[in-house]
This record gives structure tokens, sequence and C-alpha cells, in this order.
């Protein structure tokens, strides 16, 4: 069963729908969005050996080749899906806790 999350971005105003599919040792990923940089991100075919490091990671270059800013939120739920499409997030857990957030105190 494909994994699907959505990300609201508050801050830039746009809301993003993830989905990704397990595909051999690739994760298809596709992006429902308004945004037209992450839009140049959708139908990609990610590698999973390619998604364990956090500076050296296919989804990570694709957002710096394509300009995201860093605070983009978009890249970081593409690996979540990743990691549950390939078992090392456990996506009942995830469905349990329901989302994550960041918090802007004072």
């Amino acid at each position: 069963m494909p994994s699907n999350v959505t990300v609201d971005s508050g801050i830039c105003g746009f809301v993003h729908k993830v989905h990704g599919k397990l595909d051999g040792k690739s994760i298809i990923i596709d992006i429902e969005t308004p945004c037209e940089k992450i839009r140049k991100m959708s139908h990609m075919e990610i590698p999973m050996k390619e998604t364990m490091d956090i500076k050296d990671n296919y989804v990570m270059n694709k957002a710096k080749e394509l300009q995201c800013t860093p605070t983009c939120l978009v890249p970081c739920a593409v690996l979540h899906v990743c990691w549950m499409e390939s078992g090392m997030l456990s996506k009942s857990l995830a469905c349990k806790i329901g989302d994550i957030s960041i918090k802007f105190d004072e």
C-alpha cells in the first residue's frame, strides 16, 4: 500500500500531497503541489540506498538543484515517505502519531 503525507507549509501558504510507492529497490515519488519548484520534484525515482545520509542523498541533492529554500518542509516529507516505503520507519507508528510539527515560540 502506498504511503501518503500532506505537508502544510503555512509560511509559504502551500499545501502539498506527497505519494510514494516502493518499486523494486527504488521509491517512486509523486507530489501534488501548487509550487512550481516542488512540481519539478514530482515523479522522482529514488534509489533506496540514496536516502540514508542527510548530506549526500538523492532528495536533498534534487532540492538543492531546484534551489528550494533551506526551510522547505517538502524534502523532509519526501524522505519520511521513502523511509516508510522502505520499512525503516513504521507506517503504523507514523499514522498513529498523525503529524509532526515545528512550533515557533516568541
